[in-house]
């Protein structure tokens, strides 16, 4: 089992750190190949809480190299704070056991001001951006007017390029924002002084991840957010701005489709969402909010409340199928805990049609009228459990209810945030090499 993908398979925020951090310990190479600061995975590890935005989640075990590749939007200064508040906590951090894709675009102050004035301006359209720039930088690289990891490294380089960028931003802020222009000096000394940095860092992590392939190391790929937020499959346009599921993979870290061997899902036992956008299962009463206040369903890199709702088994079909699942995982199943009664949306209405299926060809979903099925809930707390033959009778039976709807086997547990809370359906190796 030499190469796995995990990718969130809901709308991001499934728990993506924990399970990654769990794998990692059978991983010597940990890759990151898409989006950028917004994203945040929590790990805890004897009770200390660590929250990642760009570094990978294999940093906190020892010997494991971690790679952020070319296909993720880095903002530099994020970066050195996240190295160094890992190194502070006597965490080791350094050019052996991190590596940084040179060709990796890179996110400006400029990128986060447009992002911010850009949302302002929509008003009642607004997308929900964290304002982090993620978008706009995005933007620059199709429009091949981007400069990357690498473009830090070279002052001359990067004092044309960025000088040629900011006539551009600096005209749209002024002109149609009505922003006050950045001053290219102060914005050069700012960034050009992060290369000796950065340099230590830097390499053609492609090249590094396909030789580690090729000589038999287990490399595992960790996605940014989740399928539904997908820039080409997901919710547009309130999505992310890169392919988040399997089909990042080779672009955003330079390594051939062929060569990936499992593709695993993450899924919340329920749904949540951040931001704007459809989210059909959706519950505004007093259950949605149950369900945030159980699961601590708060933005960990923002501290925004996300919306909370039930599960969706069309919504995981299509992210399953979408990205070549052999098999999900399914978290925070002990969030459940505490419900007499569990709801699961089966089916959609829209405009007197039904779907059993995810309708991808709508344009908007705002409108859909969910079908729900209801399952008994289990009231026993299943935090101290380790195996799945110990869950309460109804607890396996809403496990295997929804994976017998979705269709595709689920391989593992989560009852906690800690990294012992898991419980394998067959034995962790066994089942990922089951799938």
């Amino acid at each position: 089992m030499p190469s796995v993908c995990v990718f969130g398979a809901q709308w991001g925020d499934e728990g993506k750190g924990k399970i990654i951090d769990r794998l990692a310990q059978d991983a010597e190479f940990v890759v990151r190949y898409q989006g950028g600061a917004n994203a945040g995975h929590t790990v805890v590890v004897g009770g200390a809480k660590y929250v990642l935005h760009l570094i990978p989640s294999g940093i906190l075990h020892p010997g494991r190299v971690n790679v952020i590749g070319n296909g993720v939007a880095v903002d530099p200064l994020k970066f050195i704070e996240e190295v160094e508040g890992l190194r502070k906590r006597g965490v080791k951090v350094d050019g052996s056991n991190l590596r940084l894709a040179a060709g990796a675009h890179v996110i400006f102050e400029h990128h986060k001001r447009i992002d911010q004035a850009s949302e302002r301006w929509r008003g009642l359209g607004r997308i929900g951006t964290t304002g982090r720039g993620i978008g706009p930088c995005y933007a620059d690289k199709a429009a091949r007017t981007g400069l990357r990891v690498a473009d830090l490294l070279e002052p001359d380089r990067c004092r044309r390029r960025l000088q040629a960028a900011l006539a551009e931003k600096n005209a749209l802020l002024t002109q149609v924002h009505g922003e006050a222009p950045l001053a290219l000096e102060e914005q050069l000394d700012r960034y050009t002084n992060l290369g000796s940095v950065l340099r230590p860092f830097v390499g053609d992590t492609g090249a590094e991840v396909r030789d580690a392939y090729k000589r038999g190391k287990l490399v595992l790929f960790e996605g940014a957010q989740g399928a539904l937020l997908d820039i080409d499959h997901g919710t547009y346009p309130f999505v992310t701005s890169s392919n988040t599921g399997s089909d990042g993979v080779s672009a955003g870290a330079g390594f051939p489709a062929r060569w990936l061997d499992r593709v695993i899902g993450i899924a919340k036992a329920y749904c949540t969402r951040v931001g704007e956008g459809p989210f059909p299962s959706e519950d505004h009463g007093a259950d949605g909010v149950k369900i945030r206040e159980a699961g601590n369903e708060y933005g960990a890199t923002t501290g925004r409340p996300r919306r909370c709702g039930w599960f969706d088994v069309l919504a995981m079909r299509y992210s399953l199928e979408l990205n070549g699942a052999d098999g999900w995982i399914m978290t925070n199943l002990d969030v459940l805990d505490g419900f007499d009664e569990i709801r699961v949306a089966t089916g959609y209405e829209v405009a007197g049609r039904s779907y059993q299926e995810w309708p991808g060809a709508l344009v908007d979903l705002s409108e859909v009228r969910v079908r729900y099925e209801s399952a008994r809930g289990w009231k026993t707390d299943i935090t101290k459990i380790r195996s799945y033959d110990d869950l309460p009778e109804l607890a396996k039976r809403y496990v295997e209810w929804v994976e017998r709807l979705v269709g595709v086997k689920i391989v593992m547990l989560s009852v906690g945030p800690e990294r012992d809370q898991i419980i394998p359906r067959e034995g962790l190796a066994a089942a990922l090499a089951a799938v």
